[in-house]
């Protein structure tokens, strides 16, 4: 009989070691992050990430992060890379922070300019996602670099990286994509409604772009052009969550 108690005990404990285990297991959740960008007029933009970190629950975590130096106008029109995958712990998401190195740099006209970063760097740009992260569930989001907003040349020629960065969920935002023509119309397309304003510019070659992590709802697009090109506007354009929305050819009139 002692030895049948024994061996009760000792399963009983096993269970629930068991079960901790388990429910520690459920208190995580999986994340992606991804790095994309908004196109600007530029040949190379090179951006050194260092690392990046969550705030959640109000606590610090750093990530094992993809380090390297990125040329994010690789990653345009639907492309985009990845940062991040680990777990961490359910709870608030309060903020995404992408930390970036001394090391960045823009290439135009075939001429390479060292960027100057924010002295803000050290504790890395402050994403905001205010977002309840639940156990057992698997998140994507992306980290939209916009390279025609974020950088800035000086009088003197001196370029200052200052970023502009949105953040978006992957599996649950609208996209809008379609051809602006003629290319050397240089098109930059603003995705516009009563609550954002989201920009990118047309490719110079191709004419395609892509504006990605809209939310539902109706849009209206402008199309500012390049001298000799005229300005035009569609109007109540529904971009609906988890789908592409593809516009026939934009074609930009010339200036008479």
């Amino acid at each position: 009989m002692r030895s049948l108690t024994i061996f009760i005990v000792i399963t009983l404990c096993l269970i629930t070691a068991c079960t901790g285990l388990e429910d520690n297991k459920q208190e995580y959740a999986r994340v992606q992050i991804y790095l994309t960008d908004a196109p600007g007029d530029y040949q190379e933009v090179n951006i050194d990430v260092v690392s990046v970190r969550v705030i959640i629950n109000d606590s610090l975590i750093d990530l094992p992060t993809n380090t390297g130096i990125y040329n994010i106008l690789d990653f345009v029109n639907g492309k985009d890379t990845l940062l991040v995958e680990d777990d961490i712990p359910a709870g608030y998401l309060s903020q995404i922070r992408l930390v970036l190195g001394d090391d960045n740099s823009v290439m135009r006209d075939d001429v390479i300019h060292n960027l100057k970063t924010p002295s803000a760097q050290q504790s890395g740009l402050k994403l905001n996602v205010h977002e309840n992260i639940h156990p057992g569930i698997s998140y994507a989001y992306v980290l939209d670099f916009e390279a025609e907003k974020s950088i800035v040349t000086t009088g003197n020629e001196k370029h200052l990286l200052k970023p502009v960065i949105r953040v978006f969920t992957k599996a649950v935002s609208g996209t809008l994509e379609g051809v602006s023509w003629p290319p050397e119309a240089k098109a930059y397309i603003s995705v516009i409604n009563a609550e954002d304003t989201v920009g990118t510019s047309a490719n110079t070659v191709t004419g395609e772009f892509m504006v990605r992590g809209l939310t539902e709802g109706t849009y209206d697009i402008d199309f500012e052009s390049a001298d000799g090109f005229a300005d035009t506007t569609l109007n109540d354009v529904f971009i609906l969550a988890g789908q592409v929305t593809r516009l026939d050819t934009m074609k930009l009139l010339p200036v008479l």
